[in-house]
């Protein structure tokens, strides 16, 4: 199949899924999070007016297949070194210093790292407390995965009232883990602004 159509018809699935994301309520959505899924980008920039995040725990995976077994654990610790940075200009500077070391020895990587460096510091522009549970989908990923293990043990629910209280009392566990995480006046700094992973589900 050619490319250019392949990814015309994956962004205009993923586009349908988004538009009907926005008809079940989502309301100044500021960052969508996900992987770099073909089409989903520009999906993704047609619905919602957002920054868009490319998930740094996928952003790895991909750039470490850029290099051999002995070489990975060496690339992993020098892209962090730009994640761990706690301005946006400095974590800026230090990835281009590391793209600059890989430049002659692994160039794709080097390359790819040149075209990823807006997408995977995104979060960098949001604020520091917020920024753990932005970088990646991982957060929303796991609590997924609880909810579907405490449903799983349930079985089968009488009604959709008995789903909706389950869920919305892990949901609610859930944010209060994460405003224990973070000072309290940083809580209110992203608004009524909601935040979504390609998953469709908010934050």
């Amino acid at each position: 199949m050619d490319s250019t159509t392949s990814a015309e018809q994956q962004s205009g699935i993923s586009r349908k899924g988004k538009r009907d994301l926005t008809r079940r309520g989502p309301r100044g959505v500021k960052l969508v999070i996900s992987d770099a899924h073909l089409g989903l980008k520009a999906a993704i920039a047609k619905v919602f007016t957002a920054t868009w995040q490319r998930c740094r725990v996928h952003f790895m995976r991909n750039a470490l297949a850029f290099a051999n077994k002995g070489q990975r654990q060496m690339v992993l610790a020098l892209i962090n070194t730009a994640l761990a940075q706690e301005a946006t200009a400095g974590a800026h500077e230090q990835w281009h210093v590391v793209a600059d070391h890989f430049r002659t020895k692994l160039p794709k990587l080097a390359a790819m790292l040149d075209e990823a460096e807006h997408d995977v510091l995104a979060f960098m522009d949001f604020p520091r407390a917020h920024r753990k549970q932005i970088a990646s989908t991982n957060p929303l990923e796991r609590l997924n995965a609880e909810i579907k293990r405490r449903t799983d043990v349930v079985g089968i629910f009488p009604n959709d009232a008995a789903i909706a209280r389950l869920v919305g009392a892990l949901l609610l566990e859930q944010n209060d883990e994460w405003q224990l995480q973070r000072p309290i006046s940083c809580s209110k700094d992203l608004g009524s602004s909601a935040t979504i992973r390609t998953n469709g589900s908010q934050l």
